[in-house]
């Protein structure tokens, strides 16, 4: 991972990124990838950054950052036109058909 790291910094700095700006970066892809995995949840979120969630909001807003698109983009909806049911009674298995 350090190597990878090195890598991204690396090109960074040859493309003349300069340091506020890569920082500002970086800490705006971690804040991202922390709330993706805790599903927009802001409280969990915070407590696996090691940060209060009142610091974490206001680092969110800061970065501009829509929370509740995160959390729209976690959701999992049902599926349209398939349906579970009972093949038969004795051989205890499912199979999915269309609603009609």
């Amino acid at each position: 991972m350090k190597g990878q790291l090195e890598s991204i910094v690396d090109h960074m700095y040859r493309a003349g990124i300069q340091y506020d700006d890569a920082l500002r970066e970086f800490q705006k892809t971690f804040m991202l990838i922390a709330l993706r995995q805790e599903k927009g949840n802001q409280c969990k979120a915070a407590v696996k950054l090691g940060m209060h969630r009142n610091t974490l909001h206001r680092i969110i807003s800061g970065f501009e950052i829509d929370v509740n698109a995160i959390r729209q983009a976690q959701r999992r909806f049902p599926r349209r036109g398939v349906t579970f049911a009972h093949q038969e009674e004795q051989s205890n298995s499912y199979k999915l058909r269309p609603v009609i």
